[in-house]
């Protein structure tokens, strides 16, 4: 057993080992700056009226959600790096995300367009750099989420099913929102 546990320290030390290690961190890094750099360039086309308009199902308007989505990534990646230490998530419900989501789009109501822009590019990149730094085996790592009835996930999904995916999500949903407002859209 000591001579594996060598081995098992001699590897990971090899260089070539942990250029793979970072791979799909950085797989997943690259896929949430994907997502929010279009969000933003999106954002950045968008008339004054349609940085108002309301999503369906949701309620928000297109400017709300950009900064919501902004100011989500350092929550998103916090609760990640727990996971990923092997520390549950507790207390965190659906209903404690919608309370959050309706104080924001409240608080947040006017943000202008260069605002939320900018925080948008800012905190993804800062977000992307966080999760350049998850190894495999944090990535890997599970602990139980009570977003998730106590269901013991890995960081690696709860990364792609926030921080990376979010970006995603609410551009297509604001993709569709604009295409279905033919005043706004010929504004």
């Amino acid at each position: 057993m000591g001579d594996s546990g060598k081995t098992a320290t001699h590897t990971l030390r090899n260089p070539s080992l942990e250029l793979t290690m970072t791979r799909r961190a950085d797989a997943l890094a690259d896929t949430l700056l994907q997502g929010a750099n279009d969000l933003a360039d999106l954002a950045a086309t968008l008339t004054d009226a349609e940085w108002q308009v309301r999503v369906p199902r949701d309620g928000r308007t297109v400017g709300v959600i950009v900064h919501h989505v902004a100011t989500m990534y350092p929550l998103e990646i916090e609760l990640a790096q727990a996971v990923a230490s092997g520390k549950a998530i507790i207390g965190v419900t659906w209903q404690a995300v919608h309370d959050i989501n309706a104080a924001h789009a409240r608080d947040h109501a006017g943000t202008t367009r260069e605002e939320a822009i900018a925080l948008l590019r800012r905190n993804s990149e800062l977000a992307a750099q966080a999760i350049r730094a998850f190894a495999d085996e944090d990535l890997d790592r599970s602990a139980p989420i009570s977003l998730y009835f106590d269901t013991p996930l890995t960081s690696q999904f709860f990364l792609e099913d926030h921080a990376v995916r979010h970006s995603w999500h609410h551009t297509a949903r604001i993709r569709q929102a604009l295409a279905e407002q033919p005043a706004v859209a010929a504004a």
